[in-house]
C-alpha cells in the first residue's frame, strides 16, 4: 500500500483489481480527490478528506479504507492500559440486549477502560457555546471531514472554525487525565475521517488507533466473540447532559441547550456535503453571524460510511434518539481542562500548491475534444466534473484524461463506424419501415449502378423487395441467401435483418460474381482436362493394340522364316548322305 509524506498509509485507497472505469467515484467525490490513470481511479491522499463518499458509492467495491485491527491488537499487547472511546452512534447498530453486553465483549478483547465518546462531547458543546464568535459566523468542529474540507478547499473560512477539539480528541485527553499519560486510546465508530484525524493527533488528545464498527464486527468474528453469550455490564464512565444526541444534526446545540427553536435564524444545523457547501457559500457572500453545526454525512453519524451494511437510515436515527432519551446523562460532567478541548486550526490550501492554469491551456484541451465554442460545452457531468471547463483543468493538472468525455468519445465512435461503412467493400443499404431507402454506401451504389438520387425511393426501384418484406413482416428474423441479379451482371451473397429499436432494415451484399465465374471456368477446365485425359488413354490403348498386332505379325513371319530355314537345312543334309551311299561308289568306280 502507498504511504503519505509522513510515512502513514492513506486512509482511503483503490483496489485496482476491482476498479472498472465507471467514473462514479469521481462524480460523487465532493472534492474531486480522484486521479484517473489509464481508466482507473486512484485516490490522491493530499486532496482526500476521508469522508468515505466514494466507498459508499463504488458499485464494484474498489474503493476501500485502511484496516487498523492489527494496529489495535499490537496496542493491547503493550504494557500500557488501552481504553476504548465508543461513538454514541453505536446505539443505531446494536440491539438493546447487545448494547448491554458490548462493554463485556470489549473487555474480552483486552481493553481496560470502556466509555462512550459522548463523555468528551459534553465539554465540547459547552466550549463551542463559550467560544462562539460575536462578529462573524461560527463553524463547529465536531466533524473532522467538515473541518478538513474547510482547511483545504475554503481556507479563507478557517478563521471561522471554533478553536474547539472534536469529541474524540477531547475524550482522549479526559481518558489520559484519568488513567495517566501513558494510556493508549482506541476510537470505534462509523466514521472513516476519524482515522485521518487520529493520524494527525498528538499530545494529551492523541488517539492511537481509530476503528469502524465494521472492523469491530470483523474483530469479534475473528476472536469468536458472540454478544449473546456474554454477561451484561456497564461502561466505566457516563456522559453528562444530552451528549448522546451528538451523532445527529442539531445534537451539539441540543447538548449545549441552545437553539431550542428549530427555526432560530442564527442557528443552522446541516448535514450532507451539498448543504455544507451551500452554507459555506452563504457565509462567504454575506455578513450574517450564524452558529453553524455541520455534519458531512447526510443525517449525521447515523449514516457513516464505516457502519455495518443493510441498516435503515431513519431507523438508525430513531434508535439513537430512543437510546439518548432513555439513558439520561449525568447532571455534572467529568472534570476536564482547557487542554482537553482547545484546538488550533490553520489553512491547508490545496490549490496554492498547484501551478496556475492559463486560459490558453484550457482552450487547447477543450478544442482537443471538439469544444471550440461555448455551445459545444455541454457540461453534462458524465465525466464526473461539473463542467467541461473543470474537466479541462483536471486534465491539465493530471487528474483526468481526454477520453473521459463521453459525448466526445461517442462522436469518435460514430465517425469510426461511419468510416468503416463508407470504406467497406460490401454493399450496405438501410431502409425504413416503408422499405424506402434511407442510406447506402459507395459499394452498394457501384453494385447496383445507382446514385444518391434513389434515396427516399422504394427498394423495388433497384431490386426485388421480397427478402426485405419477409423480415419486415416478421415471417423471418434474418435472411441469408445468394441471388443472381442478371440486370446488374451481379451475383451477391446477401444478409437481410432488422434493427428493432430503430425499426429499420439493413441489407448487406457481398459481391461473389468473380468467384462464381471462376468456379464455372474451373469446372470447364476440369471437364476438358478429363476429356483430354480420356482421349489420351484411348490413344495409348490403341497404340498398344497396334503395337501388339505388329509384334504378333512380325513374330509369325519370324517363325515361318525359321521353319523354312530349318527345312532347307534338313534337305541339304539328306542330299549329302545320299551322295555318300553304295550307289555313289559304284558310279565312281566305273
Amino acid at each position: 500500500m502507498e504511504t503519505t509524506a509522513n510515512n502513514i498509509s492513506p486512509v482511503v485507497f483503490t483496489n485496482k483489481a476491482q476498479c472498472r472505469d465507471c467514473y462514479r467515484c469521481l462524480r460523487q467525490c465532493p472534492v474531486k480527490a480522484i486521479r484517473m490513470i489509464n481508466g482507473q481511479a486512484s485516490v490522491d491522499p493530499e486532496r482526500c478528506i476521508a469522508c468515505g463518499t466514494c466507498i459508499k458509492e463504488c458499485p464494484q467495491g474498489a474503493k476501500q479504507y485502511r484496516n487498523d485491527i492489527e494496529k489495535a491488537v499490537r496496542l493491547l499487547k503493550e504494557e500500557s492500559p488501552v481504553a476504548v472511546s465508543l461513538a454514541p452512534s453505536f446505539a443505531a447498530f446494536f440491539t438493546e440486549s447487545e448494547r448491554l453486553r458490548l462493554p463485556s465483549a470489549l473487555r474480552k478483547l483486552g481493553f481496560s477502560h470502556i466509555a462512550e465518546t459522548s463523555v468528551g462531547a459534553y465539554p465540547v458543546a459547552m466550549a463551542s457555546l463559550k467560544n462562539k464568535f460575536s462578529d462573524k459566523s461560527s463553524i463547529c468542529t465536531a466533524c473532522p471531514a467538515a473541518v478538513s474540507y474547510i482547511r483545504k478547499y475554503v481556507s479563507e473560512l478557517t478563521e471561522n472554525l471554533l478553536p474547539v477539539a472534536s469529541p474524540m480528541l477531547a475524550h482522549a485527553a479526559i481518558i489520559r487525565n484519568k488513567l495517566g499519560e501513558g494510556a493508549k486510546v482506541v476510537f470505534i465508530g462509523p466514521c472513516i475521517a476519524k482515522k485521518q484525524e487520529a493520524d494527525t493527533s498528538s499530545g494529551p488528545q492523541k488517539v492511537d488507533c481509530a476503528l469502524t464498527f465494521k472492523e469491530l464486527e470483523e474483530w469479534f468474528e475473528r476472536e469468536n466473540i458472540r454478544l449473546d453469550r456474554l454477561e451484561e455490564s456497564h461502561f466505566d464512565d457516563q456522559p453528562a447532559g444530552q451528549a448522546r444526541f451528538f451523532p445527529l444534526p442539531g445534537g451539539l446545540t441540543r447538548t449545549a441547550e441552545i437553539g431550542s427553536d428549530s427555526l432560530a435564524a442564527d442557528i443552522v444545523a446541516i448535514s450532507g456535503h451539498d448543504e455544507f457547501r451551500k452554507i459555506l457559500a452563504t457565509v462567504k457572500s454575506t455578513r450574517a453571524r450564524l452558529f453553524i453545526e455541520p455534519l458531512f454525512c447526510s443525517q449525521g453519524c447515523a449514516n457513516g460510511p464505516g457502519a455495518p451494511e443493510n441498516y435503515n437510515l431513519f431507523k438508525n436515527r430513531h434508535e439513537i434518539i430512543d437510546y439518548a432519551e432513555t439513558h439520561k446523562g449525568l447532571a455534572q460532567a467529568l472534570s476536564s481542562t482547557d487542554t482537553a478541548v482547545n484546538a488550533v486550526y490553520s489553512p491547508e490550501t490545496i490549490d496554492a500548491k498547484e501551478t496556475p492554469v492559463s486560459e490558453e491551456e484550457i482552450n487547447r484541451v477543450l478544442a482537443a475534444t471538439g469544444k471550440t465554442s461555448k455551445a459545444d460545452e455541454l457540461n453534462c457531468g458524465a465525466c464526473g466534473y461539473n463542467s467541461c471547463r473543470d474537466k479541462a483543468i483536471a486534465v491539465i493538472k493530471g487528474f483526468a484524461e481526454i477520453d473521459m468525455c463521453i459525448p466526445y468519445m461517442r462522436r469518435l465512435a460514430e465517425q469510426r463506424t461511419d468510416r468503416i461503412i463508407e470504406t467497406s467493400p460490401n454493399g450496405i443499404v438501410m431502409l425504413d419501415d416503408k422499405l424506402a431507402i434511407i442510406s447506402m454506401n459507395p459499394a452498394f451504389r457501384k453494385m447496383f449502378l445507382c446514385s444518391e438520387a434513389v434515396l427516399g425511393k422504394h427498394i423495388s426501384y433497384l431490386i426485388d423487395p421480397e427478402a426485405f418484406e419477409k423480415v419486415l413482416t416478421g415471417s423471418e428474423n434474418l435472411i441469408e441467401q445468394t441471388v443472381k441479379y442478371s440486370r446488374y451482371n451481379l451475383i451477391a451473397h446477401q444478409i437481410i435483418y432488422q434493427l428493432e429499436v430503430e425499426n429499420q432494415l439493413v441489407g448487406i451484399f457481398v459481391n461473389i460474381t468473380g468467384s462464381r465465374q471462376s468456379i464455372a471456368e474451373l469446372a470447364r477446365i476440369r471437364s476438358k482436362t478429363v476429356q483430354q485425359a480420356r482421349e489420351m488413354l484411348e490413344h495409348q490403348v490403341s497404340m498398344a493394340q497396334q503395337m501388339a498386332k505388329y509384334l504378333g505379325e512380325s513374330t509369325a513371319q519370324g517363325e515361318s522364316l525359321i521353319e523354312n530355314l530349318l527345312k532347307l537345312t534338313e534337305d541339304e543334309s539328306e542330299d549329302k548322305n545320299r551322295r555318300k551311299g553304295p550307289e555313289w561308289d559304284i558310279f565312281t568306280s566305273k
